[in-house]
């Protein structure tokens, strides 16, 4: 899957239910004209859009309502999970309403897409996750443009690197729901989604002293949560 530096084609994974979406999207991709992505899984869940040649996605489009045809059930409890394996998740749903944005925001999704967005921004949108650059889109600037929505993991990855530990380091400490580790890239992804965040909020952190600084700027790292790290450490 796509946690590390994506080199080429940007691989996208859709979880859609509606077949009018499905081909719309996959039309747009096709039609850009860098040929920047490709479409290379879809299904109607996200396990059957992440089977095969989908689980080496570098981008999973999730469609927060699934299920329409038996009653549609939202799934942004998914969205920190798909995070964890280290997936970018870009959001295409419906559901623009403030506090859905922010719950699958704070859950680690890297943009908002609403479905009336138009196919150059979809597609530039895209791009931009794969490559983890900073980009603020209208669904998601409502109250968020000059602030940082840090995700709970994003947050944990900054504490343990203030710290001075590592990516893997950072990784034996972060646990999936099942109780394995993240993976190191996973880690990388979490704390240049977290530069990236700062940097289209107006703030750009050039160096880890500046994350810092504005992390204990803006109250997102307390002074007394940055303990000694010792090499050897667990």
């Amino acid at each position: 899957m796509g946690a590390s530096s994506v080199d080429g084609v940007v691989r996208v994974a859709l979880v859609e239910d509606q077949d009018v979406v499905v081909e719309g999207v996959r039309a747009w991709i096709a039609a850009d004209p860098g040929r920047r992505a490709a479409v290379i899984a879809d299904g109607k869940t996200i396990e059957k859009a992440l089977a095969g040649p989908g689980r080496d996605a570098d981008v999973v489009v999730l469609d927060l309502e699934l299920g329409g045809e038996t009653g549609g059930k939202l799934v942004t409890d998914r969205v920190a999970g798909l995070c964890d394996e280290g997936y970018r998740v870009v959001v295409f749903s419906v559901h623009v309403e403030p506090l859905i944005v922010r719950t699958v925001l704070q859950a680690g999704a890297c943009a908002f897409l609403d479905k009336r967005t138009e196919r150059r921004q979809f597609v530039d949108t895209i791009v931009a996750v794969a490559h983890d650059l900073p980009f603020v889109t209208p669904s998601m600037a409502g109250g968020l443009l000059h602030t940082v929505q840090l995700s709970h993991r994003e947050r944990e990855a900054l504490q343990y690197l203030f710290q001075g530990m590592d990516h893997a380091s950072i990784a034996r400490r972060l646990k999936k729901t099942g109780g394995d580790s993240i993976s190191a890239a996973t880690v990388k992804q979490y704390i240049e989604r977290s530069r990236a965040k700062f940097a289209a909020a107006g703030h750009p952190c050039r160096s880890q002293f500046a994350l810092l600084a504005r992390c204990m700027e803006l109250g997102l790292i307390r002074p007394e949560e940055i303990e000694d790290y010792r090499p050897g450490d667990f």
